[in-house]
């Protein structure tokens, strides 16, 4: 079977780096799609073809469902890969696609349905005996309901979007007395941020692990896990450092927290890739939270651990292609930590767009570096602050951290700020170190500093 002879890539950034370099490495074509304001982006230079679709503004470009399925059909692309954000789990855009005759590179639309639904997932994988975390058996519309839920979980709470992701739509609840107003905050921000503003309520744990395991799945029902990635390392429900393996999982619960991810796949007759997320409670407790239907920011961690490459694999799945190995065939090697550079004050946390007047990016053994910078290029105001990530591979864990702190001393880059510097801070720390830490370490640190 014959791979596809040209793909458009549905996106900017590093991402579309990524995948234009996989394709070249099939031998596929590729057509970069891009703003007004990426004009002179990176990934618009390495594409075959390029096509400016609409001005700054996401919405009128890389929203615009219309101006992606003209530009894939003047130029004859076959498929179109949505890499992350924008239109990535987006279930009408995937039916567009297949509807225009052309190949959406991701889950099939009913898996993506099903992952932005996120209440309904729980209900139906706790069904099939996988655990999730105790909380609202559908969405909640009153106040009313919302207590009376309190008074069977118990507080804290934590309200959730049901079509929601990047940490909108949530609010954290520790009094009965507070829940009126947490439930409305987070109800408009979800309805502003994904144009619905259901919630479902969890019980929420102050100390827990976050954990992932990427899936990949053919069109002839064949399910294989990668192992987990580990994304407990975040700011404001932001993932900052992700590693492979996790630190704090043994074998055994890892064995289990995969299997419950092909299981919860195979209930719902995934496809492509994806991940299954998961929260692991203090006591090594894992709850099923969540389905993530498109690539990850972090794969390049699970693909320096087990030397399979993720977008490539993707794209052949879209294709039809079988898995071309099996369970146990899936080896894990040495460790693999990633970190997010962002283009941001490391302080304040503000964004930080502008003009990269100089660059240096690391290299040396175990070092990868995703980005799409470029000395001279912008770095726009106008999307996600995400500019590079630096991912470190070592034969243990304490390796790749060395890794990681000598790729990030030697990296320069001056026209913006990044938050570099938090990193280092990070990786010193002796809880990070010793894998002793929870989704509030970043925050707990901060305030330590300034106490």
């Amino acid at each position: 079977m014959e791979l596809f002879k040209k793909i458009l890539i549905a996106n900017r950034g590093e991402i579309a780096v990524r995948i234009i370099r996989a394709c070249r490495e099939l031998g596929i074509k590729t057509v970069a799609v891009y703003s007004e304001a990426d004009r002179d982006a990176l990934h618009v230079k390495l594409a075959d073809e390029a096509i400016c679709i609409g001005p700054a503004n996401p919405g009128q470009s890389y929203l615009n469902i219309t101006a992606i399925l003209s530009a894939a059909d003047v130029t004859d692309a076959e498929a179109i890969h949505p890499g992350y954000g924008f239109l990535s789990e987006n279930a009408q855009f995937a039916e567009a696609c297949v509807n225009s005759g052309i190949v959406f590179i991701g889950p099939a639309p009913e898996n993506i349905k099903i992952g932005g639904d996120k209440a309904k997932a729980r209900q139906i994988l706790k069904r099939k005996g996988i655990p999730v975390v105790p909380g609202s058996d559908g969405p909640v519309n009153t106040d009313e309901a919302c207590i009376k839920i309190v008074k069977k979980i118990g507080l804290p709470i934590i309200f959730k979007a049901s079509a929601g992701g990047g940490g909108r739509g949530m609010r954290i609840v520790n009094e009965e007395k507070d829940i009126e107003q947490a439930f409305f905050m987070a109800q408009r921000e979800a309805l502003a941020a994904f144009g619905n503003g259901e919630l479902y309520i969890e019980k929420y744990f102050p100390k827990v692990r976050h954990i992932e395991v990427q899936i990949l799945a053919d069109k002839q029902g064949n399910i294989i896990h990668l192992g987990e990635r580990d994304c407990t390392i975040q700011r404001r429900h932001q993932k900052l450092i992700e590693e492979a393996p996790s630190p704090v999982l043994n074998e055994k619960l890892r064995k289990k927290i995969g299997e419950y991810a092909v299981k919860a796949a195979k209930a719902l007759k995934f496809r492509n890739i994806g991940t299954f997320e998961f929260i692991v409670d203090d006591e090594l407790n894992p709850y099923f939270i969540e389905i993530n239907t498109r690539v990850q920011v972090e794969h390049p961690v699970t693909e320096e651990i087990t030397d399979i490459d993720i977008i490539k694999e993707q794209i052949k799945l879209a294709k039809g292609y079988p898995l071309s190995f099996k369970q146990p065939q899936i080896k894990f090697r040495g460790h693999a930590i990633e970190c997010r550079i962002n283009a941001e004050d490391p302080e304040k946390f503000i964004p930080s767009p502008g003009i990269v007047e100089f660059l240096y990016l690391p290299g040396g053994p175990g070092i990868r570096v995703d980005s799409y910078l470029y000395h001279g290029c912008k770095v726009s105001p106008y999307y996600d602050s995400l500019v590079a990530k630096i991912i470190a591979k070592g034969t243990n864990r304490q390796e790749a951290i060395n890794r990681m702190k000598r790729a990030l001393q030697e990296t320069v880059i001056k026209g913006i700020q990044t938050n570099i510097p938090l990193f280092l801070k990070l990786l010193e720390h002796p809880d990070f170190i010793k894998g002793k830490f929870f989704t509030d370490f970043v925050q707990t640190m901060n305030n330590n500093d300034k106490s």
